[in-house]
């Protein structure tokens, strides 16, 4: 029996695995992910990367657990998406800049004009 595909543009799709599994692997630290899905099989590994990848918040977890799977599998899962998740989880992690303080020389705005602000 085939298992429909699966698309981040179908958020009312059901999850792939138990949710007290979600639950542990939501909870899990980072480098303990893979292992934590080891026993998973790899089609639902892979069904399971694209749930997660499709929500903001869960974003990251599926990035990890598509590293864990082949390109096949997350193509065969969802396509287009599947082949774009596999190259993701192959790059190395950067941490998302959103949050991150800014660095750097801060420029003045002043509703005045450019002869207001240069006084400043």
């Amino acid at each position: 029996m085939k298992a429909p595909p699966l698309s981040v543009d179908d958020p009312a799709q059901d999850c792939p695995v138990p949710v007290e599994a979600l639950g542990r692997l939501a909870r899990a630290a980072p480098e303990t992910v893979a292992d934590l899905v080891a026993g998973i099989p790899e089609a639902t590994r892979a069904r399971l990367a694209v749930y997660l990848y499709g929500r903001s918040h869960t974003y990251e977890l599926g990035i990890r657990i598509a590293a864990t799977c082949d390109g096949q599998s997350l193509q065969r899962a969802a396509g287009l998406v599947g082949t774009t998740l596999y190259d993701l989880s192959r790059r190395p992690y950067a941490p998302p800049a959103y949050g991150a303080p800014r660095t750097g020389a801060t420029t003045r705005i002043s509703l005045g004009g450019p002869r207001l602000a240069a006084r400043g």
